[in-house]
């Protein structure tokens, strides 16, 4: 009689997923994102201008309805996303926290070093979602899985300098300084992060049985 096959041991983000105050965690980072908000267009800041803080706003904090609408769609399965929520909404959290604290102006390294990081994180925030949600696409091979997570984070860069170009040249919400140099700097920071992200996520989400 062959032996029972093994029982499927979750995957290290779905453990993560069932600690207690997950949620409250995943929670704790929207509102602290909207207060940062607040204090940057209630309060006039001189630091901010051309930041265009108000553009921002509002597609900021989409990113913290990503993952809620996604997971109601998706079938609500437990434990709650908790992980892939807070890595989504982490870098929009530390991009208003470092322009809000005049960090990006005191330290000309800020922008490289976290255009890097928060491609990391965002990037762990789909292959987080990716394992969590199962199926086909939870079953990659770590090469392809590093691959799909990898190519999204070098869209995602695209699409985000894209959106940048739009408000230099319309001006909207207060528009952006940007240059050349620092355009290609992000696109090349950023690639690399979500290439340093999908890495680390493919190594450390897997069931913990691999």
């Amino acid at each position: 009689m062959p032996a029972p096959a093994p029982a499927r041991s979750p995957s290290a983000v779905a453990a993560w997923d069932g600690r207690r105050r997950a949620v409250a965690t995943a929670i704790a980072f929207k509102i602290a994102l909207a207060l940062c908000f607040i204090v940057a267009i209630a309060v006039p800041l001189d630091h901010l201008e051309g930041k265009g803080m108000a553009f921002r706003f509002p597609l900021f904090m989409l990113s913290a309805v990503v993952v809620p609408l996604a997971w109601g769609v998706r079938g609500r399965f437990r434990p709650y996303p908790a992980t892939a929520d807070v890595l989504i909404v982490a870098p929009f959290l530390i991009d208003t926290l470092g322009n809000l604290a005049y960090v990006y102006d005191t330290f000309d390294a800020t922008d490289d070093v976290l255009h890097t990081l928060n491609w990391i994180l965002l990037v762990g925030a789909f292959h987080a979602w990716r394992y969590r949600r199962g199926g086909a696409a939870a079953r990659l091979s770590r090469g392809d899985a590093w691959l799909l997570g990898a190519g999204l984070g070098a869209l995602a860069i695209v699409g985000w300098e894209a959106a940048e170009w739009i408000v230099a040249e319309t001006g909207a919400g207060g528009g952006l300084d940007l240059t050349y140099d620092d355009t290609v700097a992000d696109l090349v920071l950023s690639t690399g992060g979500g290439m340093i992200g999908s890495a680390l996520a493919v190594t450390l989400f897997p069931d913990r049985r691999r």
